[in-house]
């Protein structure tokens, strides 16, 4: 099809960019002044996640970690970045048709922000917004491509713009010059002419485009900011309760302090986060709640002023992500504290028959959590504090849920506002429905910190972490190579619930080797040597290091 505007391409495509830029700028901030997460490539994003196949989703968290949101959002702007490029293109051919296609891809987005489990009626007004503002600017560039008006009359025509003066200074000139002479033939003028566009005029364009794009975006990220909830955070730290029964400082020997070895308290900005959140809730604890409602004799709601008032339980607990390969990262200790789950649970009554609890975040996401679990007097927590302050907002303030033994994704609820105590056969939480196992049992783990690549031969101090929540770690063997399985010395632990440092000394020659570890539980449950991956329900495995020493 022939293009009505005949502009180069690098220009329509750069016209594209640049309505694509106004258009997130303007979005980002509609979305600064409503709140949540209706920003549309935060939406764009939620949605992608969302809809994603679950092997894409483990494979994104195997591959890049904690930073998958990251790169996930690059892909986004990379994304958006080629559709208005060819956009732009398209708007060649005609400029309705590169507006149309900003429009499409501006309801896209409004339909994933009104989708998201916590949307609310104004979350679609970003995106439409951004829209708007994109073909806006893809209109008033394209007009900075058109022709001048002089140059449109003159592709008409066939004469130059200036074409009588010079006749008449030629007249003047040479009075006897021919009354006629041959002129450009008029097609391969307005050929020409329309092809030649103003570029000091469109850069100004692009220029002022990318000036609305920064400022509005950075009025929106501003805005955004506005509604975080560190006064809040600051509140609670200022007022935070004692539990009703402290717990005894950590043993003397709970923490070797041996370098590079994971330290026995996980500090907060260390602790890993494994989440399906691209935008943090801020959520207010003086207008957060939670509700107990479902198969229970009497429905509760609780505010967070009434869940500080009743008896406070202090817990040292090891949480790990079902997403954890074999000597991965996604394992944390940290000191708790909150209310018993079972005594909230209790004074709503549980009815015969319910089996899960469905937790679900301020963002919408679900979990299921057996119910006997919660109630066989583990330290399971509606958790508010964290290694001695509020609950950092990428770890769930104003409340989480804590529960030991179970992977987090069946049980560690991060910023909880909804229990509906159900059945397993009636409801499926946002793991379970994507191919992951139900109740999510942890499983014995060991992990070798140190040493990792290269080392010194002679003797070598081998040391790591073990865990196996509610049951305890009883013993942990080292293996050089082929060789026997060596038992390592154990870290005093003040519980069963959290992980177990060990370390041992082992003779290592020059060369390469390859070293493993094996835990044992207080139940007599040695792991297993069988590798499975992380899916469905927990990886399976013997850590193995390979160390060069030189």
């Amino acid at each position: 099809m022939t293009p009505r505007n005949p502009a180069p391409v690098w220009a329509a495509a750069l016209a594209g960019l640049t309505a694509a830029a106004v258009a997130v700028g303007v979005g980002q901030l509609a979305a600064g002044v409503i709140g949540g997460g209706s920003s549309p490539v935060v939406a764009v994003g939620g949605a992608a996640v969302d809809l994603s196949p679950a092997w894409l989703k483990n494979w994104a968290i195997a591959t890049f970690g904690e930073n998958d949101k990251v790169v996930l959002i690059g892909g986004i702007f990379v994304v958006i970045a080629l559709l208005a490029a060819g956009f732009g293109v398209l708007a060649r051919i005609r400029v309705g048709y590169g507006r149309l296609a900003l429009l499409v891809f501006g309801v896209l987005g409004a339909w994933a922000a009104a989708t998201r489990p916590d949307a609310g009626m104004l979350d679609v007004l970003p995106s439409l917004l951004a829209a708007w503002a994109g073909a806006a600017t893809l209109s008033a560039l394209f007009r900075r491509l058109e022709p001048a008006a002089d140059e449109r009359d003159a592709a008409v025509s066939g004469h130059e713009p200036e074409d009588d003066a010079r006749e008449g200074a030629g007249d003047e000139a040479a009075p006897d010059a021919p009354p006629f002479r041959l002129e450009q033939p008029p097609v391969m003028l307005a050929g020409d002419r329309l092809r030649t566009i103003d570029r000091r005029r469109l850069f100004t364009g692009i220029a002022t485009g990318a000036g609305v794009a920064a400022v509005t975006g950075a009025a929106g990220v501003w805005l955004g900011g506005r509604n975080d909830v560190a006064a809040e955070r600051a509140q609670v730290a200022a007022e935070l309760p004692k539990p009703a029964k402290p717990l005894p400082p950590l043993p003397a020997g709970a923490d070797f302090k041996i370098p590079n070895l994971s330290p026995f308290v996980t500090p907060n900005h260390d602790f890993y986060r494994v989440d399906t959140a691209l935008a943090l809730p801020s959520v207010d604890s003086n207008t957060w709640s939670l509700k107990i409602h479902g198969m229970v004799d009497r429905p509760i709601e609780l505010s967070f002023a009434e869940l500080l008032k009743r008896p406070i339980v202090e817990a040292d607990v090891t949480l790990a992500c079902v997403s954890n390969p074999v000597g991965g990262p996604y394992v944390g200790n940290a000191r708790w504290l909150g209310v018993a789950m079972a005594g909230v649970l209790r004074e709503a009554g549980i009815k015969a028959g319910a089996d899960m609890l469905l937790s679900t975040s301020a963002d919408g996401w679900t979990a299921g959590t057996p119910v006997e679990v919660v109630m066989d007097g583990r330290d399971a927590l509606f958790a508010f504090a964290m290694n001695g302050e509020p609950l950092p907002v990428a770890h769930g303030f104003p409340v989480r849920q804590v529960v030991p033994g179970l992977y987090g994704y069946v049980s560690a609820t991060k910023w909880v506002v909804d229990v509906n105590v159900t059945r397993f056969d009636q409801e499926r939480a946002y793991w379970t429905d994507r191919g992951w196992d139900a109740k999510g049992p942890i499983k014995t783990q060991s992990r070798i910190d140190t040493p990792r690549n290269k080392t010194k031969p002679g003797r070598n101090v081998v040391a790591g972490v073990a865990w196996a929540q509610t049951k305890g770690i009883a013993k942990v063997e080292v293996r050089v190579d082929d060789g026997p399985w060596q038992v390592a010395r154990l870290a005093e632990v003040p519980g069963l619930d959290t992980w177990r440092q060990w370390t041992i000394e082992v003779d290592l020659t020059s060369g390469l080797h390859t070293l493993s570890c094996r835990a044992t539980d207080e139940t007599g449950e040695t792991q297993t040597s069988h590798g499975a991956p992380p899916e469905p329900n927990g990886a399976t495995g013997y850590h193995r290091v390979l160390i060069e020493t030189t």
